[in-house]
């Protein structure tokens, strides 16, 4: 536990300059960008005098430098403020909260998905490699692997939405259905069939390719070979040896993945208009909503960073040489 909680200390200390780094690269980025709030409003609005957008800026603070800007957007956040969205006239870290549990059920979700199945398809192919199921799997897996997300998703509304109307078309529950209790789980689950398998089936393929790839390494190891020789049986090797010892890297992989599945998350949530964080940054940059684009960069790098730190512990808790041989 003491070796668990010095890991735990490390990575939250390692963790702050990180979220500096990138809070300050996004916003020199977003600097760089054509336009601002204040362009976007008038667009939206029909235009507007000289003297109504000189009053805009100065209002929302965009009349000053982009200097003076950052330095008083760090000083705020220190403070833990994350700002003030001008597109949604409420504070950036309400909105944020409201939209993140959503994000977080798709993202489990997927990744429940696609870790579970593809960890035991994966041990189904690589318990025997060059078998006709392992050369099965595998193709099918690649081919899964280079599907686009997006276009999974949208296949699948048009089949089992528009077509055979056996799954709702879009959004995160019934609107107004006055729903408590299982009776709103069970809606909220059928409406996150289509875009769990949208997103979760290309993660299935790749790790169903990792476990393949690692058990297929460790068949060659020699105590693998020693216990065939005692005459263990085949399922209990698969099980007992092989498999225990090829999941080790899918673990790390869980930690590295999280990024890319919050990034998938932003088309998946777009394709079947799920109300999540990744509806969110896309409406922030429409409305050139600087502060909320920060803040939705912000809190998924806080996400990525705590998934990261859950998976270390589980993994040093898992095999005892990690984090024995780091400085403590």
């Amino acid at each position: 536990m003491t070796r668990a909680l010095r890991l735990v200390r490390r990575r939250l200390l390692s963790a702050i300059p990180v979220l500096a780094i990138v809070v300050i690269g996004a916003f020199l980025l977003l600097e760089l960008a054509p336009g601002d709030a204040v362009d976007a409003y008038i667009v939206s609005t029909g235009g507007g005098d000289a003297q109504m957008i000189a009053e805009l800026r100065n209002a929302w603070g965009l009349d000053q430098s982009a200097g003076a800007r950052l330095g008083a957007y760090l000083a705020a956040l220190a403070r833990g403020d994350l700002g003030w969205s001008v597109s949604f006239s409420r504070p950036i870290l309400d909105v944020i909260l409201e939209r993140l549990p959503n994000t977080l059920l798709l993202m489990a979700s997927a990744t429940a998905l696609s870790f579970a199945l593809g960890s035991l398809l994966g041990i189904v192919a690589g318990a025997r490699p060059g078998s006709f199921r392992d050369r099965f799997l595998s193709i099918g897996s690649l081919a899964l692997y280079a599907i686009p997300g997006f276009w999974l998703g949208l296949v699948l509304v048009i089949v089992f939405s528009i077509s055979l109307r056996w799954l709702p078309l879009a959004g995160i529950e019934t609107i107004a259905s006055g729903k408590h209790g299982l009776a709103r789980a069970l809606d909220i689950a059928a409406h996150l069939v289509l875009p769990v398998s949208s997103l979760g089936i290309i993660y299935l393929a790749l790790y169903l390719r990792m476990m393949r790839a690692g058990m297929a390494e460790v068949w060659r190891l020699d105590f693998v070979r020693a216990a065939e020789a005692r005459g263990i049986p085949r399922r209990r090797i698969v099980i007992r040896h092989v498999a225990r010892n090829a999941l080790m890297p899918l673990v790390t992989m869980l930690g590295l993945q999280s990024a890319s599945m919050l990034g998938g998350s932003v088309v998946i949530e777009s394709v079947f208009a799920i109300p999540g964080l990744g509806r969110l940054a896309s409406e922030a940059v429409a409305s050139r909503d600087t502060p909320l684009l920060l803040g939705i960069v912000l809190v998924s790098a806080v996400l990525v960073i705590l998934i990261n730190l859950a998976v270390d512990i589980a993994y040093a808790l898992l095999d005892p040489r990690v984090g024995a041989t780091e400085p403590s």
